[in-house]
């Protein structure tokens, strides 16, 4: 499959998370140019702004605007979704895509988590659950991101927050497995409790974003050496690809009707680092349903949210 053909959108609100650059903010043009309303919660305001112009240069006519939102903060997150319900506005698309990825020191959010697990997973899944009344009404669409390196992540129930041993890509493996758990569990859920959302999950291969600069170089004296390495791989196009073609798995699962809940997608190519979206089997790190249960009933606790009462 080459390009997404995207559905016409308009009249459509979809919640982008990470977008201002990378997968999120080429995410956020595309949905843009399709004519849906595109609401950007980002950390740096005028990281935002820029983004918000680059939309609408890129689909002139599009309504765009930014939302605070910290997902390392769940004080952040609770008052970013306060806001939404208090616009009351139904949400049709919601792309869970912001992330942090592989600090070389263990760091922690606002709320005494483990940095990755705490933001990929835990902040999301709390925007996810304090949002839902507005994704129901809009019978949304949940997109959430995770990474190949869900393959071989596991979750460790006996250090969750890598509080006795912090691996760098343990722990990140660790929160993209979650993602990809929650993604699943919150289809099963929707379907079992008549929510009327749809979830699957996406993950990007090899995109050359400031992802592998920006979470490898925290706690490091030295840059890491992470972005030399794949942005020459980048250069010479071998495993690694553009964001234009990293996007793709993620916008075919949250517009194309040929995309179901439940799913996972990410690119075709050899290893899965690049290629044109396609459904993916479901690594077999993440089949165990009743890990994914346990996972949800623990996430629910850390962020202080039940899908069941919102």
């Amino acid at each position: 499959m080459g390009d997404v053909n995207v559905t016409d959108l308009r009249g459509k609100l979809a919640v982008v998370t990470g977008a201002s650059d990378g997968l999120g903010l080429g995410l956020a043009v595309r949905l843009a140019r399709a004519g849906a309303e595109v609401v950007l919660p980002v950390r740096n305001p005028a990281k935002g702004a820029a983004a918000v112009e680059r939309i609408r240069a890129a689909a002139p006519g599009a309504v765009a605007s930014t939302r605070e939102l910290d997902l390392a903060s769940l004080s952040s997150v609770g008052a970013l979704a306060d806001t939404l319900n208090r616009e009351g506005r139904p949400i049709h698309l919601l792309i869970n895509n912001a992330g942090v990825m592989t600090p070389a020191t263990r760091h922690t959010t606002a709320d005494g988590l483990e940095l990755q697990f705490g933001t990929n997973h835990i902040g999301h899944l709390a925007l996810t659950g304090r949002i839902l009344p507005l994704l129901r009404a809009g019978h949304a669409r949940v997109t959430t991101m995770s990474s190949s390196a869900a393959r071989s992540g596991r979750i460790n129930w006996d250090d969750l927050q890598s509080t006795r041993k912090y691996s760098p890509i343990r722990s990140y493996g660790q929160s993209k497995l979650a993602n990809l758990l929650f993604g699943l569990e919150l289809d099963r859920r929707s379907r079992a409790g008549g929510w009327g959302i749809v979830s699957n999950v996406a993950h990007p291969g090899t995109t050359f974003t400031n992802l592998y600069a920006s979470g490898p170089n925290l706690g490091r004296s030295r840059p890491s050496p992470y972005e030399s390495i794949i942005r020459r791989l980048s250069r010479w196009g071998v495993l690694v690809q553009t964001v234009d073609r990293g996007l793709l798995p993620a916008l075919y699962a949250a517009t194309s009707l040929q995309a179901l809940g439940g799913r996972f997608y990410g690119p075709d190519g050899l290893g899965q680092f690049t290629g044109g979206p396609t459904e993916l089997a479901v690594y077999r790190s993440a089949r165990d349903e009743a890990e994914a249960a346990r996972l949800w009933d623990v996430s629910e606790r850390l962020a202080g949210v039940e899908f069941a009462t919102v």
